[in-house]
């Protein structure tokens, strides 16, 4: 099979089976993380370093790290893009794969990631009726599901509203322009400061955070996790009832305050008195 068969294939089945229809999909951070049992992480990164998949062989565990970013529909790319690897197991040898060379795999990911944002048969009931679409249908899309004019456009052309050459000008189109010239850019800079964001796996923070409530785990360490002041931290945990276990003072009483202890020792001399062997010191082995 080819990327774009097997990739929208997969797209398809994976919005079918964890029951997501054909409408946009909110934050995809928490649906990886619910639906395909995924730690997800939004870290900080490098300006080329956009995401990765690491597996532990040993546990099963998968992890999808992507960076904070400006670019909040890259950032929805590169999430699909990464789940989209998971799907299909390419759990590479990454002491032998060149991460910056092309691939079937790397196309297939992408191919999964476009169709699993913008499904066609969606664009095509969002769109309705109409056989040509305008700059301000590209935009309505690009905000309905929070795609990259490229993915839309691509969509667009696939679905028969669009000819090569308008696919080929749109996608030299930003979302930011979009935005402006089409009055949501207000929203627009909300996506980008959500993305922005730094965000510890959630399945990891709930545990840290039961740990706190056992006092087991310093409000530092989910500070930390999270990415902000020890003291936002420990006002969130306070204003969400949760604490640490209070701990138990110990008043150490002064020694003449203790009561007298009588010990009766008759006992004790009456069972030596009627021991048959008497005791005694051990004597050095006889170097005979």
């Amino acid at each position: 099979m080819y990327p774009e068969t097997e990739g929208r294939a997969a797209a398809e089945r994976f919005r079918q089976e964890h029951g997501l229809g054909l409408q946009p999909l909110g934050d995809l951070v928490a649906l990886i993380e619910q639906s395909a049992g995924v730690d997800v992480a939004v870290l900080d990164a490098g300006p080329d370093e956009h995401g990765l998949t690491m597996r532990d062989p040993q546990r099963g565990a998968v992890f999808i790290g992507v960076a904070r970013t400006r670019h909040p529909m890259r950032q929805r790319s590169t999430l699909a893009h990464e789940l989209g690897h998971v799907v299909f197991d390419d759990w590479a040898d990454n002491t032998t794969c060149d991460w910056s060379a092309p691939s079937a795999r790397e196309s297939r990911a992408n191919v999964f990631a476009r169709h699993l944002l913008l499904p066609i048969d969606g664009l095509n009931a969002f769109v309705g009726g109409a056989r040509e679409v305008n700059l301000a249908a590209l935009s309505a899309v690009v905000q309905r599901f929070l795609v990259s004019p490229q993915i839309a456009a691509i969509a667009l052309e696939q679905s028969g509203r669009i000819d090569a050459d308008t696919k080929v000008d749109w996608m030299a189109v930003s979302a930011p322009q979009l935005a402006v010239r089409f009055g949501w850019s207000d929203q627009y800079r909300a996506l980008q400061a959500d993305s922005h964001q730094r965000r510890a796996p959630q399945r990891l923070l709930a545990r840290a955070i039961q740990g706190y409530a056992e006092g087991v785990v310093s409000v530092q360490t989910i500070a930390t996790m999270r990415g902000i002041p020890p003291e936002s931290a420990a006002g969130e945990l306070r204003e969400a009832g949760i604490s640490p276990p209070a701990r138990h003072i110990v008043t150490w009483a002064d020694p003449g305050d203790l009561p007298e202890v009588q010990v009766d020792l008759d006992a004790l001399d009456d069972t030596l008195g009627a021991t048959d062997t008497p005791f005694g010191t051990a004597s050095e082995p006889d170097p005979g």
